[in-house]
């Protein structure tokens, strides 16, 4: 079974590609087939993932699916919230390459996220998910799954792995930033991992794919 990541990052693909591992799903970025990112205009993750896999499911006519995700931070009031990725203003020149830009665009989310928190000693956060699947565009019964994955935000980066504010995510039920964390821990732990094993169930009752 195809289904369309409505997504072109090339880290989230690889990650959820592990996690839907255990059914027969060929898992596509909606950019390898040409379609172009949808807008997010809304205030929840669960509808701005909507909006992205029926734009993703429109414009190839597969099933697709999205993932909108980000950092919720209690003494931010929630913030960044949906608008995690870009939560800092960037200026770039024109042309620069996707994966550079992401990259620039992480270490100013990172800086502002600690400016932000300067001198705050509450710093409790959660990553939290939203995966919706649709069988097509107009699919009146998307598949909705949601995880959260409790931690603090640290006062410093702590490792090189992962992309995000993983540097600054510390879980303390692992004693470890989510940085610092192997690929096969964090997909077992991560919020993405959290939802995506409820979307494999539900996957596996309302669409019995493979």
């Amino acid at each position: 079974m195809r289904l369309v990541l409505a997504s072109n990052n090339a880290k989230k693909l690889k990650e959820l590609s592990g996690l839907f591992s255990p059914l027969a799903i060929e898992l596509v970025t909606q950019g390898s087939l040409g379609v172009s990112e949808a807008e997010e205009p809304h205030h929840t993750f669960v509808e701005n993932a909507l909006a992205k896999a029926r734009h993703a499911a429109a414009a190839t006519g597969c099933a697709a699916i999205s993932d909108d995700s980000g950092l919720c931070v209690d003494a931010l009031g929630g913030r960044p919230g949906v608008q995690s990725a870009v939560f800092a203003p960037l200026s770039v020149p024109p042309g620069t390459e996707r994966e550079t830009l992401r990259a620039l665009q992480d270490a100013a989310n990172n800086q502002l996220l600690l400016q932000r928190l300067h001198s705050v000693t509450g710093r409790r956060a959660r990553f939290v998910c939203a995966l919706v699947a649709l069988r097509s565009a107009d699919d009146p019964e998307p598949l909705i799954a949601f995880g959260r994955w409790e931690g603090e935000i640290l006062d410093t980066p702590q490792g090189e792995g992962g992309f995000g504010y993983d540097p600054l995510m510390f879980i303390p039920a692992l004693g470890r930033s989510v940085a610092t964390l192997d690929a096969s821990v964090k997909n077992a732990h991560s919020h993405r991992a959290l939802a995506a094993e409820q979307m494999l169930a539900l996957m596996r009752s309302a669409w019995q794919p493979g």
